[in-house]
């Protein structure tokens, strides 16, 4: 069984106010044995103070959170992909995956970000590892998609599906390569896991866009969480325990998209919706397989 978790972990600020990473570490294990940690909202040197936003101040309060949640998983290698870097001394701010399972290749990708002016927005990121697995190579994005701009969030999923169908056009024309160096074939398999905080709803049209067939003889993605509980409504990913930012309460925004071979390998998605360790709850996906 291969294990992938998502979480956005608000740079592990709970409901209560108080940021701690040992929480967050404690309620991804109580989750299950993880291969796969993909977390959102993750930082180094930026302080959240509240009712002020982000602090660019190094130093106390502002820990390298990458280096902390790396301690509390000895067992996993961790690759990050900053969204944002600013300030002198800087801070960064993006996405991160945990895998204790080989890493084949890492990418980091910068999503765009069209003008839509009177609109709060920030720079947004996916962070692909692929690792190998008893199955063979399956490749991993952990990304997190604007909240306040539908047209920014529909660019951004037409990048996520554009860089899918290059890598299958790749597969199917495969190109020259030599046995070591930069031109080495290094494996992007079409087998994907695409996870993480997309900032929309079950009835939004980019949720729609991000199911809608695809070009290159690729096999659209599918929501794992319909392809395990047909019929069944999402459990909620946020809104649960903090009804301050989210005021519609309980719904869901985090995914699971997966492409063919790996629905068919489906066997679990759940949802921890007991933790306010965040404002978001963590989801696991189960794949079949040793």
């Amino acid at each position: 069984m291969t294990t992938v978790l998502s979480w956005n972990i608000q740079n592990g600020k709970g409901t209560d106010g108080v940021v701690s990473l040992e929480r967050i570490a404690a309620a991804i294990k109580a989750m299950g044995d993880a291969d796969v940690i993909c977390l959102q909202e993750i930082s180094r040197h930026l302080a959240l103070i509240e009712g002020q936003g982000e602090s660019e101040n190094v130093g106390e309060g502002a820990p390298d959170q990458i280096a902390q949640i790396a301690a509390l998983f000895p067992g996993h290698a961790t690759v990050f992909g900053a969204a944002i870097e600013a300030g002198d001394p800087s801070w960064q701010f993006g996405n991160a995956i945990l895998t204790r399972l080989p890493i084949v290749s890492v990418f980091r990708h910068a999503l765009p970000q069209p003008a839509e002016g009177g609109v709060r927005h920030m720079a947004r990121q996916a962070t692909e590892v692929t690792v190998a697995t008893a199955q063979g190579p399956l490749r991993v994005v952990n990304t997190h998609l604007e909240f306040h701009s539908a047209i920014q969030r529909r660019a951004q999923i037409e990048r996520l599906r554009d860089i899918h169908r290059e890598i299958v056009s790749n597969l199917r024309n495969p190109p020259k390569t030599e046995a070591a160096g930069p031109y080495r074939d290094l494996a992007r398999p079409e087998d994907c896991v695409m996870c993480g905080d997309f900032n929309m709803e079950t009835d939004f049209d980019e949720y729609a866009v991000m199911l809608a067939p695809l070009a290159e003889g690729a096999a659209p993605f599918q929501d794992a969480w319909r392809v395990v509980h047909p019929g069944h409504p999402h459990d909620p990913t946020c809104g649960i325990h903090d009804r301050d930012q989210w005021p519609q309460g309980p719904h869901c925004r985090d995914f699971f998209f997966v492409t063919d071979r790996v629905a068919r390998a489906a066997r679990e998605v759940t949802v921890d919706t007991n933790t306010d360790a965040s404002d978001h709850q963590p989801l696991m996906l189960r794949l079949a397989g040793a």
